[in-house]
């Protein structure tokens, strides 16, 4: 489990387990989606978290047996955790669809429900937090948005031009658009892609030009909406695997991206495993990042890295001639 999915669990655990006094811990376990063997990793990383001093009096405090645990001193951690704007937006628009929905049961609990969670997102307003996107979207971006939203409304079809990150290319490509979507606090349009014959997710903000054409939109009936409950990027068994070391700078890419290995080293490196779809993408990565990252294996990868690294510095500085060029 990456630190990225631990923190908020540890985070929310201290006045989870205060509300439950003497809690069994394969209780807990259960309502925290968690095995207990995680939940006590969790409980023994908490016994060395507190206040500044770090001393036996602040410290985190907890009273275990086998089966249960009770906080007996909490840090300062007795709050729960408050919803950013783009949790509390997301939970209201899912809310909202939901009394929509016909057959909806208990649609007073729905309510009530809205109205609590409107009402700590305005309480919280004043101290800066809003209800609204994670990330604020530019002119461009909201334009983009709006042509969009256009051609679903009138079934068209669209023209963009489009950024690839991955790939570092800019393409031209006729879409049919499905839907839009947020993820992760950022606008996406999904629409069937001509040019790639598939259905694909575009990031509105790395559309550069956007027209809306007099064709209609026509998906064909085999294009399936993408299934995100598992976030935008699943590695595939098929695709390239790297092992890589991590200088302690570079440990978040290993909170960022999926790994399927973590293994802790000296110093406070890592030795992790990383599947990639793009060579290109992942020479990149790994270039902006200098020395603090190691190639251990693909040996293919190592050397893409080190020639595209020599080119560069080949281009820089008044002693490019003294490098040797990359092997052929």
């Amino acid at each position: 489990m990456t630190s990225q999915e631990r923190l908020p669990r540890l985070l929310a655990l201290v006045p989870y387990l205060i509300a439950r006094p003497g809690i069994a811990i394969d209780e807990a376990a259960t309502e925290l989606g968690v095995t207990p063997r995680q939940l006590r990793k969790d409980l023994e990383l908490l016994w060395m978290c507190g206040l500044p001093g770090y001393g036996p009096g602040d410290l985190i405090d907890l009273s275990m047996d086998e089966d249960t645990v009770t906080v007996t001193y909490d840090a300062g951690m007795r709050r729960p955790l408050r919803l950013t704007g783009a949790e509390a937006t997301a939970l209201l628009v899912a809310l909202r669809a939901l009394l929509d929905t016909p057959g909806m049961v208990d649609a007073d609990a729905v309510r009530r429900a809205v109205a609590k969670i409107e009402s700590a997102a305005g309480q919280a307003e004043p101290s800066g937090v809003a209800v609204g996107l994670g990330v604020r979207e530019g002119v461009s971006t909201a334009n983009t948005r709006r042509v969009a939203q256009q051609a679903l409304h009138t079934g068209r079809a669209m023209r963009i031009t489009y950024y690839t990150a991955s790939r570092d290319e800019i393409t031209e490509r006729t879409i049919d658009p499905m839907r839009l979507l947020i993820v992760d606090g950022r606008g996406y349009l999904e629409a069937w892609c001509r040019r790639a014959d598939d259905v694909r997710l575009f990031r509105l903000d790395r559309v550069d030009q956007v027209t809306v054409l007099d064709e209609p939109a026509a998906p064909p009936p085999f294009a399936e909406q993408t299934d995100l409950s598992a976030g935008l990027y699943r590695p595939h068994p098929d695709q390239d695997l790297a092992q890589l070391i991590l200088e302690p700078d570079a440990r978040w890419i290993s909170e960022y991206y999926p790994v399927e290995h973590l293994e802790e080293l000296e110093g406070g490196r890592l030795r992790i495993r990383m599947r990639y779809a793009d060579p290109d993408w992942m020479v990149r990565l790994l270039l902006g990042h200098g020395g603090d990252v190691t190639v251990e294996w693909p040996a293919g990868l190592a050397e893409a890295l080190r020639e595209r690294a020599l080119r560069a510095l080949r281009r820089s500085g008044p002693d490019r001639h003294l490098i040797p060029d990359p092997l052929p």
